[in-house]
């Protein structure tokens, strides 16, 4: 007779507890590094943003504090294409929200909407800096 030991034992068609605790925990820890790293790509970093590109023919006139403005804070989100922030120089995407009006884009602005944050990340903007920069990035004069 052989030892209790080396009998066969039929595999468990049944994940144990242990791997489904296992599994989850992988699984939170992937979606937590999955959304910090996705935080972390619009966030305001410490270092300093990257030299702006200008938006493609903008229509509107735009001061050098307002093209400053824009790259230090807009352009994080509206230059890289996969955030929902309309891109700037992106007429079809601006014209969509356009047509909110000026009202409307400024509260979007100052108090945030979907993704974007209160004052855009830029807290010492004024309300005629937030329609400069719309202005600027949508290419159209705001009404």
């Amino acid at each position: 007779m052989m030892p209790r030991c080396c009998l066969a034992q039929p595999a468990s068609s049944q994940p144990s507890k242990e791997n489904i605790m296992y599994s989850t925990h992988i699984r939170n820890a992937f979606v937590a590094i999955a959304l910090t790293m996705t935080l972390a790509a619009c966030g305001g970093g410490t270092s300093a943003p990257a030299p702006a590109a200008a938006p493609a023919a903008p229509a509107a006139p735009a001061t050098p504090a307002t093209i400053k403005l824009y790259g230090q804070t807009c352009h994080n989100c509206h230059s890289i294409p996969g955030t929902g922030a309309p891109q700037a120089g992106d007429t079809k995407a601006w014209s969509g929200r356009l047509y909110k009006g000026r009202e409307a884009l400024l509260n979007n602005s100052i108090n945030g909407y979907r993704s974007m944050p209160p004052m855009g990340g830029c807290t010492q903007c004024t309300e005629e800096d937030f329609a400069a920069l719309i202005e600027y990035m949508s290419g159209s004069q705001l009404k």
